[in-house]
């Protein structure tokens, strides 16, 4: 190679790189521009699940506290409906401005490996936000129940097998998932009814016509304390700050039972990061403002206020341990 291809080589190289570096400070110069911009319209955020429940309830707060802190329009929108994934591919197909947000639950890491035929994909169509809170839950029975507590329980089913029915939010659900995990781990075997969601479930929990249920203590406490039902064990690993005497199920023969509740928000993938780091901060914010705190406590939740990155490995950690469960037990969506 001559002296002057050689030189001519570098030039371009250096050309290249110039303009690489320039690319790539030019975009990160209009994401940090689209963050201070952030919001610019009206935010939705869409709740995948039916009015009426916990994530409806959360929402509305959440929307309440994001309008006065941002000084812009916040509304929280319900698209149900298919298991929550109408509302959820409609979030994955948003554009990815931060403008349209998702409010998921547990069950989002539920579904991320009990189907495989969903219309997005739950890893690379969404982009975490942020892990909100955490709410405790709770093995529920009816009060005429001969067992007064967890371990009561787990010696009347051992002898008999099959007689006593827990009672699930639907097949494929996570209480389905609950109830095959403490059959397994309880070395018992429960019949497992599915109940099309929590209202029905607890409507025949108090009716006595089935014998144990998970529920939350935003959805169960109420019941409990007006002696409607009563409550055997938290199920989460560290007793609730709502009923601190309650043992957990760990504390009561299974050490490795561990469940909680808890709320987070996705975005459209390909949402800058400045704008999903904003909106993290937002939260961090609110998890740290004493009224908000309170607010959140009434119900049985402790706020959190996560990184996007924090995150992300959090629902890695919880798709990866639940799909180990599905596994297992070899739990079909549509199994009984």
């Amino acid at each position: 190679m001559s002296r002057y291809t050689l030189a001519l080589t570098n030039a371009l190289s250096n050309a290249l790189l110039a303009a690489a570096v320039a690319s790539c400070i030019s975009s990160g110069a209009m994401a940090q521009a689209s963050a201070a911009a952030f919001p610019s319209k009206t935010v939705t955020l869409i709740s995948p699940y039916p009015p009426g429940g916990g994530p409806g309830g959360d929402g509305r707060v959440w929307a309440q506290k994001l309008t006065e802190a941002w000084g812009k329009p916040v509304v929280l929108d319900f698209k149900a409906g298919a298991g929550s994934t109408i509302g959820t591919n409609y979030v994955a197909k948003a554009a990815p401005d931060g403008h349209t947000l998702l409010l998921i639950t547990a069950g989002f890491s539920v579904t991320a490996v009990m189907h495989t035929d969903l219309p997005y994909d739950p890893v690379k169509d969404l982009a975490p936000v942020s892990l909100t809170h955490k709410r405790g839950a709770l093995f529920v029975v009816h009060p005429s129940s001969p067992y007064k507590t967890f371990p009561e329980f787990v010696a009347y089913a051992k002898a008999r097998p099959g007689q006593l029915n827990f009672a699930t939010t639907g097949a494929g659900s996570i209480y389905h998932l609950l109830g095959a995990w403490l059959n397994s781990a309880a070395g018992i075997k429960t019949t497992l009814v599915h109940y099309k969601g929590s209202g029905p479930l607890l409507v025949d929990m108090v009716a006595g016509r089935t014998q144990i249920a998970p529920t939350t203590f935003l959805s169960g406490w109420p019941l409990v304390a007006s002696g409607k039902l009563r409550a055997l064990a938290t199920i989460s690993m560290e007793r609730s700050h709502i009923s601190p005497d309650l043992k957990t199920v760990a504390e009561q023969g299974i050490p490795e039972f561990d469940y909680s509740s808890w709320g987070g928000l996705l975005a459209p993938a390909g949402t800058p990061a400045p704008v999903l780091e904003k909106i993290a901060g937002q939260f961090a914010t609110l998890a740290r403002d004493p009224a908000t705190v309170e607010q959140f406590k009434k119900t049985g939740a402790v706020l959190i206020g996560s990184t996007p990155a924090e995150f992300r490995k959090y629902i890695q950690t919880e798709i990866a341990r639940w799909g180990r469960l599905i596994k297992e037990n070899n739990i079909q969506p549509e199994a009984d």
